[in-house]
């Protein structure tokens, strides 16, 4: 991400200091009342509504992106399938011309005039009745031109179609981003005022380290799931990314279980649904666990009151406690 927005915000905020500077200066004592500097539980309860709110927006992101690869694969399907009524239109019309040129040779000028000047299958169909010298084969490849020709147009009119709304799914991808690039700028000023602060908790992936061992109770697929998170530690998280390099909350969670055998939906919503669920006092691991209100951040339970998840923008993916801030933000949990 460009470090533009983050020098502009700090000339901003430069400018406004001194500003206030300028104020105590001139105003009578007394009158001046400069704002209080945020505290470090002002800036950690900041930071926790951002992160919520981002979560969110990544949620919308990752929806949008499933509609918009759908529509583009729909669209895709159709153009090949136009492709391939646009060859038989072809190969049918020249059998057309052919029925048309044999008609001038044997003398039935009209009849070859009249498949000659009409552009629309159908017409030349409808008018067939006039056209003796047509053989039953013949009328049946004249019906099939007709109906290859319609079938073409209304596939072109789907495509066209598909293609628009897999447009409109592009300029909305680019307006979450927008939003979801805003966010994490100002999460990371506000990180940047207290580098050793994190409400979230402390990573037992800390130090910059690659990879892990799931060491815990888990077996089966459960065992296979926490297997392929553990494997993934280190790795940053990015929004809208299923790895191998990348990961957000909830293409960590489809690809550990997909490792698994079992198939997850690609938003954390909709991995809500995917599984039976349980309480907070009868996980295990491998259960997926969910926080927000609007069951926007996912994680996979370890066992011993900790999960594996890929956290935020500029974190990795790591080992936290399920005790405080995440247990704040607990809504609830499924066995896939």
């Amino acid at each position: 991400m460009s470090n533009h927005g983050g020098r502009r915000t700090a000339r901003r905020i430069a400018t406004g200091l001194g500003v206030v500077a300028a104020g105590s200066l001139i105003l009578p004592p007394g009158i001046a009342h400069a704002d209080p500097e945020p505290t470090r539980e002002d800036v950690e309860a900041k930071l926790d509504e951002l992160n919520e709110q981002a979560s969110a927006i990544v949620e919308e992101y990752n929806q949008a992106k499933e509609d918009y690869d759908a529509a583009e694969k729909k669209l895709e399907e159709l153009e090949n399938q136009v492709g391939d009524e646009e060859d038989r239109y072809n190969e049918l019309r020249e059998q057309v011309a052919q029925f048309a040129s044999a008609a001038y040779q044997g003398g039935d000028l009209g009849a070859a005039t009249t498949a000659l000047s009409v552009d629309n299958p159908e017409d030349i169909l409808n008018q067939s009745a006039d056209i003796g010298y047509l053989s039953e084969s013949q009328r049946a490849a004249l019906e099939e031109f007709a109906g290859s020709s319609e079938r073409l147009i209304q596939l072109k009119e789907e495509a066209e179609t598909a293609f628009e709304e897999s447009k409109d799914k592009k300029d909305e991808l680019e307006e979450k981003k927008q939003e979801v690039e805003e966010a994490i700028e100002e999460q990371e000023e506000l990180l940047a005022q207290f580098p050793g602060s994190d409400p979230t908790g402390d990573s037992d992936s800390a130090g910059g380290a690659t990879g892990g061992s799931y060491t815990g109770s888990a077996s089966g697929n459960a065992r296979s799931a926490l297997d392929f998170a553990y494997a993934q530690l280190g790795k940053p998280y990015v929004y809208g990314a299923a790895g191998p390099d990348n990961f957000d909350c909830s293409g960590l969670t489809m690809r550990a279980w997909g490792a698994a055998g079992v198939s997850l939906p690609r938003t954390s919503q909709a991995q809500a649904g995917a599984g039976q669920q349980v309480s907070r006092d009868a996980l295990q691991p491998g259960d997926l666990v969910f926080f927000y209100s609007g069951l926007t951040h996912v994680g996979i339970y370890a066992g011993n009151n900790q999960m594996v998840h890929a956290p935020r923008t500029g974190k990795n993916v790591e080992v936290v406690s399920l005790a405080g801030y995440w247990d704040s933000e607990f809504q609830m949990a499924i066995r896939p």
